[in-house]
């Protein structure tokens, strides 16, 4: 069995731990259940979520966290010239790809991603790029993010910038687009029967489920909360936070 964890609303809210959520994980690791971060977050590098998770006292490899960044990346060919608006966990996706990244300049394809450095003037050099033929790829389309104050907004919102003013049609990596079901797929090998994916927005981590063939577990220490039940698609199960899935499951 493996358990699919949103980051996200899921472990943190930005720098703050969701409770519980650290020992949960230990707890699945010694029943023998195969845990795997997968997240739409798109900004940090692979070395940062490690150190991120460490902090949280969580143990990972880099081949447990599949990001958006990672899922883009997948999208472009080796040898691209690829003008990035977003954070360095793209660029460095990208790099591992093999792709050519720039800031700015004509570029085969523009991938956006969540920032908080975003600004008129990389919202040009995406829009120059993208006019000038280059393909549009978004990490993510989430509108929102979950922070430790509240929600602010998220990839989709910047996307969506760069969308309007190109009047171009964004192909989307993240959860719960095909790229990232693929990449998910590749890392676990095979979807263990049993499998749960643990998330705090349906209409990302609930279509991901669905699309992957596993159960969809709602938290509510994220983005979705009581007062929003029902949702779509409707979970398989409903918890108020990882630590008390974990003990229920």
């Amino acid at each position: 069995m493996a358990w699919i964890l949103d980051l996200d609303g899921v472990v943190w809210r930005g720098e703050q731990p969701v409770a519980g959520a650290a020992a949960a994980v230990d707890r699945l690791r010694a029943r023998g259940e195969r845990v795997l971060f997968v997240t739409n977050n798109s900004s940090a590098t692979l070395p940062q979520y490690i150190d991120k998770l460490v902090r949280h006292g969580i143990d990972a490899s880099e081949d447990a966290v599949c990001t958006s960044a990672q899922a883009a990346a997948t999208l472009v060919p080796p040898g691209e010239r690829v003008l990035v608006c977003g954070g360095p966990g793209v660029a460095e996706a990208l790099r591992a790809r093999g792709a050519v990244v720039v800031k700015d300049g004509p570029a085969d394809a523009v991938v956006v991603g969540w920032h908080r450095d975003f600004d008129f003037a990389r919202l040009t050099a995406a829009f120059d790029a993208v006019m000038g033929g280059g393909r549009l790829i978004g990490t993510n389309d989430d509108p929102t993010y979950p922070t430790a104050e509240g929600l602010v907004p998220g990839g989709g919102a910047i996307l969506a910038a760069v969308a309007t003013a190109t009047g171009v049609t964004p192909t989307i990596a993240g959860k719960p687009h095909e790229p990232m079901v693929s990449l998910v797929l590749d890392r676990l090998g095979a979807t263990p029967e049993g499998s749960v994916l643990v998330g705090d927005r349906p209409s990302t981590d609930g279509l991901m489920a669905r699309r992957l063939g596993v159960a969809f577990a709602l938290v509510l220490s994220g983005v979705t909360a009581a007062g929003d039940l029902p949702v779509v698609p409707a979970p398989d199960v409903t918890a108020p936070d990882l630590a008390t899935l974990v003990d229920r499951s």
